[in-house]
């Protein structure tokens, strides 16, 4: 049975479609797979008449839907409203927005995004895909159990790899995000969403295109003709670099590829601080123990039962009341 909602209000629009926010009718119901729907979902739509790209996406999602990394589909619906036909399809709403809304980032939250886009990437590359249009609008930021994480999202555009021979020269994508060989011959596989990658890292670090050309042939001759890549920001690390630079190689037989550079340790240090991050959490109000001892949490208690939660607690109870009448020191909190 197809997933029925309740259409809120638009929270996007696209060359030919809009997206919407909406509510499901039944959000236990989970298409019959004992896995409940989200609360909220994000609905694109566009009319029937010009469905192809659309639908083409959902597609492509369906195959790709066994990657943590990558938005959730929860399959297609034609609706009539106004008196027009509508091909919708469900989506997973990612309520942070796209990553574009938030550039200039720390070091440490770009190696963890670009941690997660990779393995998006890795695994659209391994089931003979390419995304063509990696850029900052197309990652989305979702909550993930508390913690924010990042989707790659909009696959309008991918296409097989090393798919029809009549589409080698059809230049699909975002000019300031293609890779040479795509300007100069209509190629674009697998290595050219990592020129992208390039690009897309670049701009979390320095907030601005990595090409500064406002003419769109001009943009494209600079990035087809000669040897200039884009410029990589002196402030990040040298592995930061290294790894920028083995996105921005003008060979795409030479660039590094998404499995590669999983490995590298711009990349390797995010999964260690992931896991640092994840170990020192604390369990519990009181569980703050651990970062200030060696010692087990049952060795401290035993050496200082009077620090045990119900005392620490009753150390804070007072005989004073607030007096509620009292408007004139109030703070308001936002």
């Amino acid at each position: 049975m197809p997933m029925e909602w309740v259409r809120g209000k638009t929270i996007g629009h696209g060359s030919f479609a809009s997206v919407s926010l909406a509510k499901p009718v039944n959000p236990t119901s989970g298409s019959g797979s004992g896995k409940a729907y989200p609360n909220l979902i994000a609905v694109k739509s566009c009319g029937v008449s010009h469905s192809a790209s659309l639908m083409h996406e959902r597609i492509i999602l369906e195959e790709l839907k066994d990657c943590p990394d990558i938005i959730r589909c929860f399959g297609d619906l034609v609706t009539v409203e106004n008196g027009e036909r509508l091909y919708n399809v469900a989506l997973e709403y990612a309520s942070g927005g796209a990553l574009s809304e938030k550039v200039r980032l720390p070091e440490n939250q770009v190696r963890r995004y670009t941690n997660s886009i990779l393995n998006g990437l890795e695994f659209i590359h391994r089931n003979g895909f390419v995304h063509c249009d990696i850029k900052l609008q197309n990652i989305l930021l979702v909550n993930n159990g508390g913690k924010e994480s990042v989707k790659i999202a909009d696959f309008g555009l991918a296409k097989r790899e090393a798919g029809d021979v009549d589409l080698k020269y059809e230049i699909r994508g975002t000019p300031m995000y293609m890779a040479p060989e795509t300007v100069t011959g209509g190629e674009q596989e697998s290595p050219s969403d990592i020129w992208a990658l390039g690009c897309l890292v670049t701009e979390m670090i320095t907030g601005n295109p990595v090409w500064n050309c406002s003419d769109v042939g001009g943009l494209l001759m600079k990035i087809g003709v000669g040897a200039a890549i884009p410029d990589i920001p002196g402030k990040l690390s040298d592995d930061g670099k290294d790894f920028l630079g083995k996105c921005f190689v003008k060979d795409p037989r030479k660039r590094w590829t998404a499995e590669m550079l999983l490995d590298h340790p711009f990349i390797k240090s995010a999964v260690v601080d992931e896991e640092a991050e994840d170990q020192i959490s604390p369990r519990d109000p009181f569980g703050f123990l651990d970062w200030e001892s060696e010692q087990s949490e049952e060795e401290f208690r035993s050496e200082l039962p009077e620090i045990l939660p119900a005392t620490r607690l009753g150390q804070l109870l007072t005989e004073q009341k607030p007096n509620w009448s009292v408007s004139n020191s109030w703070v308001n909190v936002r």
